[in-house]
């Protein structure tokens, strides 16, 4: 077995890449944030280096494989992460042995680019003697979704149906595409990133992430008397064509932002009851409302709706500093939180996503 570290990203060893996820079960650790398009997205949007890690049986079969892109700014430092931005990542291997090879080139990669640290991204912790230390407060809150709206309707608790039918007291409006209504998402998305003292993403990424993923990402944007006051981006697995089978198959929401003062139209909750909707349209068996740490506030709002936590668990190679001096909720930082919340929205647009592209 050999292991290959591809740098330049290639059509075709990319095709053998998803033939071999395609291929995997489940239990393996594959999920759409394995797929390749990925990479494109962080190379484009975020100006992220990629690396594929592809193994391989006799140098032909692909029987595994890791992305890994180097996260580097002068303000943080170096980082070498699977997947930045997404909830997952990690390895994909038919076997321990391929796993741990898979995992040892990862490190020795690290060294070559003198990183702070090795981040995988894993859904069940993996046992190699070089991941040293890791993280597992968050978990990711999944719904397992009904097959028609009526079913879903009927799942849900009454103190959601309220609140649903109250937003619909206020005629909304929720409109679908892709970077024809980009502005309207962007605008809402920096605000709420403002105001909550993280730096905003550029509009760039979410415009590769449309691009790459053209049949599978969307945005969704809610109006209320012509004034954009939410909107999301949803990413879909692809239900097999031939089958119609569905199983396993995910809509994810990697990113959301309503305006705050649209709570008091419940604007989220019509919105994200619409988002549900979309992807039991789309054929999806689950939907990922993304990560929270348990007892917290997003925690609360994904639970209400009926998701249930999945485990994740982020590990390292530690080589220097800490793992948690990037973490937001270091105290630390809150002072720089403070700061930022207090920055007019333009003056966000115009630094964050210089400084947010360095944060792994």
């Amino acid at each position: 077995m050999s292991v290959e570290v591809i740098e330049k990203l290639d059509s075709q060893v990319e095709r053998q890449v998803r033939s071999f996820l395609s291929a995997a079960p489940r239990a393996a650790g594959v999920c759409i944030e394995h797929d390749p398009h990925w990479l494109h997205v962080l190379q484009s949007g975020l100006r992220h280096r990629p690396f594929m890690l592809v193994a391989r049986e006799n140098g032909e079969k692909v029987n595994g494989y890791l992305p890994l892109v180097l996260v580097a700014s002068r303000l943080f430092g170096r980082f070498l992460v699977s997947l930045p931005y997404l909830n997952r990542g990690g390895v994909v291997a038919d076997s321990e042995k391929t796993r741990d090879e898979l995992i040892s080139k990862a490190v020795a990669l690290a060294e070559e680019h003198d990183v702070q640290y090795l981040e995988l991204r894993h859904s069940d912790p993996i046992e190699h003697d070089a991941l040293d230390a890791s993280r597992g407060e968050k978990v990711r809150m999944v719904l397992e979704l009904p097959k028609s709206e009526e079913a879903l309707w009927d799942h849900y608790s009454a103190k959601v149906r309220n609140q649903i039918r109250k937003g619909e007291k206020f005629d909304m409006k929720i409109k679908w595409g892709g970077r024809e209504i980009l502005d309207e998402f962007y605008d809402v998305f920096s605000v709420n990133m403002r105001d909550l003292g993280t730096p905003v993403y550029s509009s760039r990424l979410f415009g590769s992430i449309l691009d790459e993923f053209s049949d599978r990402a969307e945005l969704a944007v809610v109006s209320h008397e012509n004034e954009t006051v939410a909107g999301a981006l949803l990413v879909h697995d692809r239900v097999n064509d031939e089958t119609g089978d569905n199983a396993g198959s995910c809509s994810q929401v990697p990113s959301a932002s309503c305006l705050r003062a649209a709570n008091r139209i419940n604007a989220n909750m019509w919105m994200y009851h619409n988002l549900l909707l979309r992807a039991i349209e789309r054929g999806s068996a689950e939907f990922d409302f993304g990560r929270s740490s348990e007892g917290s506030g997003t925690f609360r709002f994904k639970k209400q709706w009926g998701a249930a936590p999945q485990k994740t668990v982020w590990q390292y190679h530690l080589r220097k500093g800490d793992i948690n001096d990037m973490r937001p909720d270091n105290p630390k930082n809150r002072r720089k939180i403070e700061m930022w919340q207090k920055m007019p929205v333009w003056l966000t647009r115009m630094v964050g996503p210089t400084i947010v592209r360095g944060i792994p």
